[in-house]
């Protein structure tokens, strides 16, 4: 891959990820600034599987969140890397700002960009899925609830 295809492929894949991590986390935030004003109006505190319900969705909202951030994070990594002229170059300095961090210990080579790309294409998978937790608990405490 050449240097310039390199620096758009890692901005584009920085750019995908701020916008994988945002909209999750902005409509976490948005239903569970709302959850509690709706249970409490509709009585869901007197039912056990809408209280039980909104326990996973609160649990997996913060696991949301968590994700999210981590995405942000990998986002800042990938910006950084795209900085760089080649794809040695740029992977050496994340390696280097992780050690220094001492998040990761300082490997002998650095990885190539696909095997970055696949750890945070796993973390992006993970998200999805307690994103999915999250909706499906959330719409089940709102079907318990008592109307």
């Amino acid at each position: 891959m050449s240097d310039d295809a390199y620096q758009r492929e890692t901005a584009a894949f920085a750019a995908m990820l701020v916008k994988q991590a945002a909209w999750p986390a902005a409509l976490v935030i948005a239903a569970d600034s709302v959850a509690p004003l709706v249970a409490s109006a509709r009585g869901a505190l007197y039912a056990p599987l809408a209280v039980l319900a909104l326990v996973v969705a609160a649990a997996s909202a913060v696991v949301v969140l968590g994700l999210s951030t981590l995405l942000l994070f990998d986002a800042l990594l990938f910006r950084l890397m795209a900085s760089h002229g080649d794809e040695v170059s740029g992977g050496s300095a994340v390696d280097d700002m992780l050690t220094r961090m001492r998040l990761k210990p300082a490997p002998p080579t650095p990885r190539p960009l696909e095997e970055r790309v696949a750890g945070t294409r796993k973390l992006l998978a993970r998200q999805r899925i307690a994103f999915a937790i999250f909706v499906v608990a959330f719409l089940t405490a709102g079907f318990w609830m008592p109307r």
